[in-house]
Formats: structure tokens, C-alpha cells, sequence
């Protein structure tokens, strides 16, 4: 099953014909009557520095594994064993020097040396929806203004609307039933229109209804789109529609997915690679996601439900949650690295926050964004560093500490686009890719 809609929210929608292309500003305020600007990529719209080309040439990739719930980092990236915070687990000695891992992941553990550890985090909101909200979109809300996620920024920079491959894939195994389904199509991509919004494949490792009705020879299938064209474009004319320009450049994409529809039939792989990565429907999608990157998907999300939210038995929850994180995640970056896929794919695994240096009444850990961890891997990543600390009790970070603004800068400098390009927006304030100028983490930039 999938979903896409070409709701673009409320400053969310660019218009688009397949030659033309104007932003829906443009349009409502007569400006695009004169004519629209020809653009094939929107690029036109937009501040798009030569690396950014370069980026696109490379065929650069981004896979975002999202911990949905948040995980908790004494079990992970930042073990504090024989510390009260630390709980019943204890630690293991990693391939990088003197780095210890949570002891539930003894694989991952092996190929430290191909990561790099970020144990300095430290954000400001402690809800699910308002953290997730703020670690896709790297800044605070500025109503009435939606800022795109990091989906669809890179979507817009690393892909091509003429892909039939989506530039932006979102393989969530209950797109009903977590925080992610407050998030609307258009509200994922923001001011730069539904056209970048994702295309979220949910349950099914396969995508199913894309094929033409028996009947309807490709001929006939074209002559009908062909007319539907006609319509949209008419209508686009005479009203300055932005929504229908809008919902023309989302169908195009779905008919394009007719033509890689294979790409998301799991069936379709070896045997050995779904046992490796499953059973569970979080390792079978990020099997997906590699296999989609093979084929040229520029950004895949992978979100699975909410397991992490352990306020309840916490410990019982995590053994049987974190070893199963350990065998995707090093299947992952090795399948990646033998592929030779590792060194133009940036990896990505977090959370929206980690969990609480104590335990609960109900023997769970709570929220906490004050001291927190993730990793990244690949392309523009240094290898094998431990960045930051926390206290002996990780309450709090023990110097310097990253935010979302920090993590956003490295992930475009890693990708090769500069983080401070602004967004060339008419009557819109000033947006930047990254506000404030914020330093990425250099210490984890190749």
C-alpha cells in the first residue's frame, strides 16, 4: 500500500507543468501572469550551489533509520555500567580503541570502526510529536510558514522530478498508527510543494493497484493521460490553480512508480538477505531501503512504530529490541560497504530524544532530551570516532553539546550541499537550509 497526496499545506505547494513551473506565490499574486519560468527541476527557485550539482552527479544517497519512540542510549551508544543510571546491562569493547557499546550489541560493536558516535546531543522538546517534528525539520516551527523536512530538502537537491524512482521514500510498517501519521504529505515537504512530499509505503512490502486494468492497452492509457493533461493545464490557465498544478505534478509521479513498481516487491530478493534482516518488518524495510538506494533512490526513511517508548519494563523490552537493532544495523553497513554503496550513502540512526538516567515506578525510562546519542555512517562521515560526552551518570553533557541545527549542517556538509543556502522564496522571510549559521560537527566530517 502507498500514499501520496498532493495537499501542500498551507505555503506548501510549488505549481508545475510539465515544461513550466512557477511557485504557487507567484500565482496568487499575479506575478506568474506574464508567463511561467521554465525550469526542469526547479532548480530556477532555488539557491543551488555548484557542489549541489556535483552532489547530484555523484548520485548521492541518504538512508535516515528513525528509532521511532526514541531508544535509550545506556543500552546502546553510551553504556554506563555499574552506575545506578546504568541499569542491569553492562558494556563491551568496540573495534575503535577504548569505545565501549552496550553489551547487546556485540555485532554492531565489530564494525565500530565504520561509525561515527554522536554521545553529545542535547534538544528542547520531550514530547514525541514536537520532537519528531523538530529533528525532520532542523529548526523550530514559525507559523504560519512550513518548513520542509530533511526529506524533502533532500529530495529537491539529490533527485529529479522526472525520476520514476520517488526521491523521497518513507517505508513505515503502521502509517496509521504512530506519530508519523499526524504528519500530512504537503506538511512533509513544506514551502517547496507536495511535489517533494514522500511517497509512504506502509504493511506490505510491495506496492499493489499500480497496474493498468486489463483492458486499457498502454496506447489507450496514454491517450488518457494525455487528455487529463490537457484538462489540468486548462484549468491551471484560466483559475491560477496552484493546487491543481500541484496535484498534476503528484499524479506524474505516481504513473511513474507504475514502471519501478518491482523495486518495492521484497519477494523479489534473495531468500538469504530477508532472513538476514527479518523477520521483523523494521529489518525487512531497511532491507528495502538498500535495495532501493542500489537502484537510485536518493532519500528512504525507515520509521518502525514506537517500540522504543519504554516506560514500562523497560529492561525486558530492550533485550529483545536491541539485538535486533544490532544484526540490521551491521548487516546494513556492511551490505552497504561490499556493495560499494557505504561511500556515497550517508546513514543515519536516531531517535526524536533519548530516555531518563533513572528508572520509573513502573521500572520504564521516560523522555530526555538533555543528554542523548545517535550515529551516522558513509558518505562524508569520518570513520570510527566517538564524538562528546555525557556525565558519569549521563545526566547531563559533559561539555560542548549539539542540537538540531549542529546535525542538520553536518548532514548537508557530508552530502556535499552547502547547510546555509537560503531558500529563494518570493514574500517569504529569509530560510536557510540551516538557521543561524550553526557549525556542523566537524570532528565527524571526512
Amino acid at each position: 500500500m502507498f500514499h501520496q497526496s498532493s495537499n501542500g499545506g498551507a505555503h506548501g505547494a510549488l505549481c508545475g507543468q510539465p515544461d513550466h513551473r512557477i511557485h504557487r506565490r507567484k500565482f496568487l499574486t499575479g506575478l506568474g501572469a506574464a508567463g511561467a519560468v521554465s525550469v526542469g527541476s526547479w532548480a530556477g527557485l532555488f539557491s543551488v550551489p555548484a557542489f549541489a550539482e556535483a552532489a547530484r552527479r555523484r548520485g548521492k544517497h541518504c538512508i535516515l533509520m528513525w528509532l521511532c519512540g526514541a531508544p535509550s542510549q545506556f543500552e546502546t551508544w553510551d553504556p554506563k555500567p555499574g552506575r545506578i543510571s546504568g541499569g542491569p546491562f553492562g558494556s563491551i569493547p568496540t573495534s575503535i580503541p577504548g569505545v565501549h557499546f552496550g553489551e547487546l550489541m556485540p555485532k554492531v560493536a565489530g564494525i565500530a570502526d565504520r561509525l561515527a558516535v554522536v554521545r553529545s546531543m542535547k534538544t528542547n522538546q520531550s514530547e514525541h510529536l514536537q520532537g519528531i517534528d523538530l529533528l525532520n525539520r532542523g529548526a523550530a516551527p514559525r507559523p504560519p510558514f512550513i518548513r520542509p523536512t530533511l526529506g524533502a530538502v533532500l529530495a529537491q537537491q539529490l533527485g529529479h522530478l522526472d525520476s520514476p524512482i520517488p526521491n523521497f521514500i518513507l517505508l513505515d510498517p503502521c502509517p496509521e498508527g504512530n506519530e508519523f501519521k499526524e504528519f500530512k504529505a504537503g506538511n512533509w515537504a513544506g514551502w517547496l510543494g507536495a511535489e517533494y512530499g514522500p511517497v509512504r509505503v506502509g504493511g506490505e512490502y510491495r506496492l499493489e493497484n499500480v497496474d493498468r486494468l486489463a483492458d486499457v492497452t498502454a496506447d489507450d492509457q496514454e491517450a488518457r493521460n494525455a487528455l487529463r493533461r490537457f484538462f489540468t493545464r486548462k484549468y491551471q490557465n484560466e483559475r491560477k490553480s496552484a493546487a491543481a498544478a500541484s496535484q498534476n505534478a503528484v499524479f506524474e509521479r505516481v504513473k511513474g512508480l507504475m514502471s519501478c513498481a518491482h523495486l518495492f516487491d521484497l519477494n523479489q530478493l534473495p531468500a538469504g538477505d530477508r532472513e538476514r534482516y527479518g523477520p521483523g518488518a523494521f529489518g525487512l524495510h531497511v532491507l528495502q531501503a538498500r535495495h532501493l538506494v542500489e537502484n537510485g533512490a536518493p532519500f528512504v526513511m525507515v520509521a518502525n512504530g514506537m517500540p522504543w517508548d519504554s516506560h514500562v519494563f523497560h529492561n525486558e523490552i530492550y533485550q529483545m529490541l536491541v539485538p535486533e537493532l544490532d544484526r540490521i544495523i551491521f548487516n546494513l553497513i556492511t551490505d552497504l560497504e561490499v556493495r560499494g554503496l557505504l561511500e556515497d550513502t550517508l546513514v543515519v540512526m536516531m531517535g526524536e530524544f533519548g530516555r531518563t538516567p533513572w528508572m520509573n515506578q513502573a521500572r520504564g525510562r521516560d523522555h530526555y532530551p538533555q543528554a542523548w546519542s545517535l550515529a551516522m555512517a558513509g558518505c562524508g562521515i569520518r570513520r570510527g570516532v566517538v564524538v562528546g560526552a555525557t556525565d558519569a551518570d549521563g545526566v547531563d553533557v559533559d561539555g560542548p553539546a549539539f542540537h538540531e541545527k549542529n546535525l542538520f549542517a553536518t548532514i548537508f556538509s557530508a552530502l556535499g550541499l552547502d547547510p546555509y543556502a537560503d531558500y529563494d522564496i518570493p514574500e517569504l522571510p529569509n530560510f536557510h537550509r540551516v538557521e543561524d549559521r550553526a557549525e556542523p560537527i566537524r570532528s565527524i566530517l571526512a
